[in-house]
């Protein structure tokens, strides 16, 4: 199984990340950074565990804080083998924590630089899909590299608006909730560019959901698409292994 989302950056899971590596289905997490420390560790981790990819961004809480030396530093460390995406980038107006022509300025300047350094980028969007898509249109020339939508909750024709971008789409934890109505959606993904993640810790799975979420839990997430879709849990974590390692370069 492959976590393509994860914060094992974060206070909860670091101190138990030798513990959390030693699941043997695991063949390999991506760690996510959301700011210049978080990202500083995410790649300090992918150096020194073999199972562990590097995604190095500003996320839109952060953007009022996003500095030159931040945006330096992603450029830099976009050489390194094993830091494969910028990210999480992009537009949260749910909680409104920077201004959005902060988010916006801060999203735009980021997908600028990935072009730039040839990585893919990682998207966050929440409550922000429309403007999300009107910065992609007018950046399109720029996606040459890849777009992956991170805990996609849009609904099925969004799904068709994010492909004018040929854009893979993340599903974790929150398609097991009562109520999520996710089924239409899953079914709306192409299986080709589909993958799975934790967003570890947040996001805990059904049926562990309370919990503190980590990235073994992915297997509840695979059950739940094999069921929606009515194949097997293997024909499932074997699409979105093969997918994740042609998104990400591996």
């Amino acid at each position: 199984m492959i976590d393509t989302h994860a914060h094992l950056n974060d206070p909860k899971l670091y101190p138990r990340i030798d513990e959390i590596l030693s699941n043997d289905r695991l063949e390999a997490v991506f760690v996510a950074g959301y700011h210049l420390p978080s990202s500083r560790l995410a790649v300090a981790l992918s150096q020194n565990h073999d199972k562990i990819y590097a995604i190095v961004g500003c996320h839109p809480h952060d953007a009022d804080k996003f500095s030159k030396d931040e945006r330096e530093y992603y450029k830099m460390v976009a050489n390194y083998p094993k830091v494969v995406a910028i990210g999480e980038i992009g537009l949260d107006y749910y909680y409104d924590r920077s201004p959005r022509d902060t988010q916006k300025r801060v999203f735009e300047e980021q997908i600028i630089l990935a072009n730039k350094v040839g990585l893919p980028i990682v998207l966050h969007v929440r409550d922000a899909y429309a403007d999300t898509l009107e910065i992609l249109a007018r950046n399109a020339d720029k996606l040459t590299n890849g777009v992956l939508v991170h805990c996609y909750s849009g609904s099925k024709e969004t799904v068709r608006e994010f492909m004018r971008y040929d854009c893979y789409f993340a599903l974790g934890g929150a398609i097991t909730y009562k109520g999520a109505k996710k089924d239409d959606v899953i079914k709306a993904i192409p299986l080709d560019r589909l993958v799975v993640e934790t967003d570890a810790p947040y996001l805990t799975p059904v049926p562990k959901r309370g919990e503190i979420n980590e990235p073994k839990n992915i297997e509840f997430v695979i059950k739940k698409i094999a069921d929606t879709l009515g194949v097997r849990e293997q024909e499932v974590e074997n699409i979105t292994t093969t997918n994740a390692k042609r998104f990400f370069r591996l």
